[in-house]
């Protein structure tokens, strides 16, 4: 079978039937901007800043929806390319409030690294809303500030595709369509479980994570990868860092989540600095309980274990598992129930 080839930028390039221009120029190592794609989701060519010039083509393609063809002769980067991006970003900036000076998403925005890098000038479309742009923040967790938003629907995939609760769809028509709740309600009447997944979706400032507002730009914080404590999955997080403190944690792209998050994996990690949590184990000495290293700790179980065991006899010592400790874990507690204690007495409790 004759390889499938096409040309791009001058060079020949192999690829698979079926692939986008997108994929296939991603896969040849030329970078092609986006806004709209998203991994692990439909395309919908709705921003047209990937958009290509294909030799024999009307007009410009957008290359995350275009199929690749045989011998197709295809510029990403061509004077006429690069006008077309430039006049598509400086639409989208003249759509809301772009204000990076104080923006919450400066430094990790994709608009504003696109406008950078195709030196966009100050908007001359810009003209004052018909009405207010909304704002909401009647809820603990996620801020939306609609005079941001550029319409990308990212957020609307991320929530139907990718985590598949429906819970936000694009709504009306022309001008004044925007991203709706249920009945255009706010998240928190609507059916919104408050995953996050739109949150980290957004490639601008237009839904943000309201616990980490003011407390850090994008250059400041430090990544720090780990696995979620709340159940045995192992989801991997992302944990942003300022000062020796979590700022916010967003999901990592790797097994088993793949990006994706619960509300508890989320938002959910304040207890990590709260002033009563235990750091260290304790043991009642005298009627007062006191901190003690993990090696004194774990020899007065193990001995009390051990003393409770020839007194009464293995079986009247149980064991309770946890859901919030990995399935390794779990398997380990019950194998030295069983193989070291000698009872079956394990039991688990998806709620501990």
């Amino acid at each position: 079978m004759a390889e499938t080839t096409l040309t791009l930028n001058g060079q020949t390039v192999a690829f698979q039937p079926g692939q986008t221009i997108l994929e296939v120029a991603r896969g040849a190592g030329v970078e092609i901007p986006t806004l709209c794609w998203m991994k692990d989701t439909l395309p919908t060519g709705s921003c047209r800043v990937c958009v290509v010039e294909v030799e024999g083509a009307r007009t410009l393609l957008p290359a995350c929806a275009t199929q690749a063809a045989a011998n197709q002769v295809i510029m990403t980067e061509s004077p006429r390319v690069a006008a077309a991006r430039r006049m598509v970003l400086e639409l989208a900036l003249a759509s809301g409030n772009h204000n990076c000076l104080i923006c919450e998403a400066n430094g990790e925005c994709e608009l504003q690294a696109l406008a950078y890098r195709y030196q966009v000038p100050f908007p001359a479309f810009a003209t004052p809303p018909d009405q207010p742009y909304y704002f909401e923040d009647n809820n603990s967790m996620i801020v939306r500030d609609f005079s941001k938003c550029i319409m990308c629907g990212r957020c609307v995939r991320g929530c139907c595709e990718r985590q598949v609760n429906d819970a936000i769809a694009i709504g009306y028509r022309g001008s004044h369509n925007k991203i709706v709740a249920k009945a255009d309600k706010t998240y928190i009447e609507s059916d919104c479980v408050f995953c996050g997944e739109c949150v980290q979706s957004c490639p601008v400032g237009a839904l943000l994570d309201k616990n980490a507002l003011g407390r850090g730009r994008a250059w400041e914080r430090t990544p720090v990868r780990t696995t979620c404590p709340y159940c045995g999955v192992g989801c991997q997080l992302e944990v942003q860092v300022k000062d020796d403190r979590i700022v916010k944690i967003s999901g990592a792209d790797l097994e088993p989540n793949h990006g994706r998050l619960c509300v508890k994996g989320r938002f959910g990690w304040h207890y990590v600095h709260h002033p009563e949590r235990l750091t260290t184990p304790l043991l009642r000495k005298n009627g007062e309980l006191t901190p003690v290293s993990w090696e004194e700790a774990l020899d007065f179980v193990a001995g009390r274990l051990k003393d409770l065991k020839e007194k009464y006899g293995p079986e009247q010592i149980g064991g309770w598992c946890s859901a919030r400790i990995t399935n390794e874990e779990n398997y380990l507690m019950q194998k030295f129930m069983r193989a070291v204690i000698g009872t079956n007495h394990v039991d688990h409790c998806a709620r501990l």
